[in-house]
């Protein structure tokens, strides 16, 4: 009989191919593009930092303007071996020039727009034809300057895949044999799902572009409009992809991308043999994206919300008080979290308990046990309620409105009389 009672106990998983697994980062690139904020220099910079801390193994960002420029260079400067810094281009040797300049990178992602809505429509391109063409020239442009190549195919979850995409993907890596083909799922149309063809299937298109193209490097590249992003970018894993290109806190346009965070503590927690992540910076590097960037990060995330380790509900955090692995995925530590007891309108006695005796250890500097029925804890017990009975309250109970009712009950009268064995005038 197996018993899981710990975190050690339970089993990891193993990815069904045995691949080598890494991840690039978009937070400087389409992270960049969600409405309503804006990267500085030493925004990017700092975000660079905490994806080496964490050992991200690729980012990529774009070339256009100088503040674009000026980041790259303070990043580089850093003499840091991971995040490789590539570049991002659209296929137009102008695009691949500017990458160019900046001798030190090495890499560049082209855009390669591949459903007919992005050909006809957005580009104004005669026909699929011209589409390849284009992309094609861009492509061997880049190889011939000595760049290593990523081919973003863009919206290929809406394309016609057998009939152009495919065969324009084995022109590709005719060209350049190790070019990322990166499998954009643009829209969010992508499903995670075995049984599902194309265009929308994310396991059959890794499927055939490994094993009938025999791309070395596949990498997806999800968008969150559907909320499947996380979910396609780990099908495309265990499927034979080798990359995944997420960023942090799933920002990007609309509904944004595959969050790092979740994919990253999935990986770690989840799979075995991903050790090579540190997630300790995780909290940190939300708060820096909050308080500088101004996204708003909800209570409620997962790995990095408030909320994570927070506890309030009666069962719960008798729970967690007696063995925290019966109600927290992992340890708050993996990801530079807290625990925190919180008491609101679902708390029961053994939280409050629990909060009475802390408050009372950082009050006096020594333990002190309260026993449940002890009735100062009970009349805290009523004095909470009634709040919350007579709607006078819709928020949890501070930590200084504890110490505030510990004081009326505990410190003004003497705590350890009983104890003494005498009696008091």
């Amino acid at each position: 009989m197996k018993l899981y009672k710990t975190y050690d106990d339970l089993p990891k998983i193993k990815l069904p191919k045995g691949q080598e697994v890494s991840i690039s980062d978009s937070t400087l690139r389409d992270g960049a593009q969600m409405p309503g904020i804006v990267l500085k220099a030493d925004h990017k910079v700092k975000i660079y930092e905490y994806l080496h801390n964490i050992g991200i193994e690729k980012l990529e960002t774009f070339v256009y303007n100088d503040r674009d420029r000026n980041a790259i260079s303070m990043m580089l400067d850093r003499g840091y071996e991971f995040p490789e810094v590539t570049g991002w281009a659209r296929a137009a040797t102008s695009d691949i020039d500017l990458v160019l300049d900046i001798g030190a990178i090495e890499e560049t992602g082209i855009l390669m727009s591949v459903s007919d809505v992005h050909i006809f429509d957005k580009m104004g391109l005669p026909s699929r034809e011209a589409a390849e063409e284009k992309y094609l020239d861009a492509l061997q442009y880049a190889v011939d300057h000595g760049l290593r190549t990523r081919a973003h195919i863009e919206d290929m979850t809406r394309a016609d895949n057998t009939n152009f995409v495919y065969p324009m993907i084995k022109k590709i890596l005719e060209i350049d044999p190790k070019c990322t083909i990166r499998l954009c799922d643009t829209i969010g149309f992508g499903v995670p799902f075995v049984d599902v063809e194309e265009p929308f299937g994310i396991p059959e298109m890794v499927r055939h572009v490994k094993e009938e193209l025999n791309a070395i490097n596949i990498e997806t590249h999800c968008h969150d409009d559907f909320g499947l992003a996380v979910a396609n970018s780990i099908a495309g894993y265990w499927h034979g992809a080798n990359w995944s290109n997420v960023t942090f806190l799933g920002i990007g346009e609309r509904a944004g991308n595959a969050e790092l965070e979740k994919l990253l503590l999935f990986l770690g927690r989840r799979v075995e043999g991903f050790d090579k992540y540190n997630l300790e910076s995780l909290f940190e590097f939300a708060k820096f994206m909050q308080s500088e960037i101004g996204i708003r990060i909800p209570r409620n995330k997962s790995v990095v919300g408030n909320n994570v380790f927070a506890h309030e509900s009666g069962i719960h955090t008798a729970g967690v008080i007696k063995n925290p692995f019966t109600y927290e995925p992992y340890p708050p530590e993996v990801v530079g979290g807290k625990r925190a007891f919180l008491i609101g309108d679902s708390s029961g006695i053994e939280v409050l308990r629990f909060k009475v005796e802390d408050t009372l250890h950082d009050l006096l500097e020594v333990k002190i046990s309260v026993e449940k029925n002890d009735p100062r804890l009970r009349a805290i017990q009523k004095d909470i309620q009634d709040l919350y009975n007579n709607e006078k309250r819709v928020s949890c109970i501070s930590d200084e409105e504890i110490q505030a009712y510990v004081e009326k009950y505990f410190l003004f009268e003497p705590i350890v009389e009983k104890s003494m064995g005498r009696k008091t005038l």
